[in-house]
């Protein structure tokens, strides 16, 4: 006997799953695992058979039309096979927690791929898929091209893709690198991801923060960010969002650090609690988000602060790159090109 997979589109219609199936049984095939994928053409049966060593290709697809089973697909199996769907995505996504830069190989294994290919920050290609490609966005920025010439995709095989992202996504920022930052003045301090369970924490970092660094900070007034925009902040579904804590008994949180990406573009946003400014802490952070755009291919920093933010354009110059100065009223726009053939990121920050 011999393994093979089968994929077939068939009227979602009572008893037509059947006839197909009693066609294959008639020639004697074993039917070892099947998946319904609803689409608007049908529902798209993928088959898992165990058919006679004499069976070729074109008897198979021949049983297959026989059961009025239409756009049929046929290729050899092996023993791994075997494993059911969830069992192989747990499988992925548990790689995926081991080394989060295996993202590319892991969907080009879920989707049975004939090429995967990375992308830098996005040109304005939508993201979604097509019969023989998909695109999807690359959590650390840019995107991935797959190709696959037969069988088709399908939107199921879309929504596993986009979750096996999602799930690459969370790793990589619990994956950025946490650190233990020893300022200038000699303090030290433990810069990480955030997570949503920081929620609290932030809530109190703002309300330690004066008014002014929180108007420095949004720009648009001092009052208090609601918690739902705090949350989104805290684990964007692209970008990087950095937490700087204390190192003593409480660990107290007393910044934080926004990298928030959306096509070729990203905000990055500082805040630093008033009584841990002028400390050097945000030129640290602001550096090592730098280095997580220029990572991720995005083509510049920009930069909007108010003309008497100081503090903000000392931390600016510290990081030793030329930029481009716009004045808008109070309102400077400064740009930090970081690859010169591609779009800017925009950047507000009060820190």
């Amino acid at each position: 006997m011999t393994l093979w997979r089968i994929r077939a589109t068939v009227d979602d219609r009572p008893g037509y799953l059947s006839v197909l199936t009693a066609s294959l049984a008639l020639r004697g095939v074993n039917i070892l695992t099947v998946q319904v994928q609803p689409t608007e053409q049908g529902a798209v049966d993928d088959f898992l058979v165990d058919a006679p060593d004499a069976l070729d290709e074109a008897e198979l697809v021949a049983a297959v039309e026989r059961g009025r089973g239409r756009d049929c697909w046929v290729a050899r199996s092996e023993a791994r096979g075997l494993a059911d769907q969830p069992t192989r995505v747990l499988g992925l996504a548990n790689r995926l927690v081991r080394d989060p830069d295996a993202a590319g190989e892991a969907l080009r294994t879920l989707l049975g791929a004939d090429s995967v290919s990375w992308r830098p920050a996005s040109t304005g290609v939508d993201r979604g898929s097509t019969a023989t490609t998909m695109l999807l966005a690359d959590p650390a920025g840019g995107s991935f091209a797959l190709r696959r010439a037969a069988p088709a995709f399908t939107p199921a095989e879309y929504a596993r893709a986009q979750a096996l992202v999602e799930v690459a996504a969370t790793v990589t920022r619990r994956a950025a690198e946490q650190v233990t930052l020893v300022l200038p003045d000699g303090a030290e301090l433990i810069v990480r991801p955030a997570c949503v369970d920081d929620l609290p924490s932030v809530l109190e970092l703002h309300e330690g923060c004066s008014p002014r660094s929180r108007q420095r900070r949004y720009l648009g007034g001092a009052a208090l960010p609601q918690p739902a925009r705090l949350r989104r902040l805290l684990e964007p579904s692209r970008g990087l969002t950095l937490v700087a804590t204390t190192t003593d008994g409480d660990g107290a949180l007393v910044a934080m650090a926004n990298l928030v990406g959306e096509g070729d573009e990203a905000e990055v946003a500082l805040l630093v609690r008033d009584d841990w400014q002028r400390r050097g802490l945000g030129s640290a952070l602001l550096r090592r988000l730098v280095r997580h755009a220029d990572d991720a291919g995005y083509a510049a920093l920009v930069l909007h602060v108010q003309m008497d933010n100081a503090p903000m354009l000392r931390t600016l110059r510290r990081l030793n790159r030329s930029s481009s100065t716009e004045r808008d009223g109070t309102l400077l726009t400064l740009t930090v090109p970081l690859a010169a053939d591609r779009k800017g990121m925009s950047l507000t920050s009060g820190a």
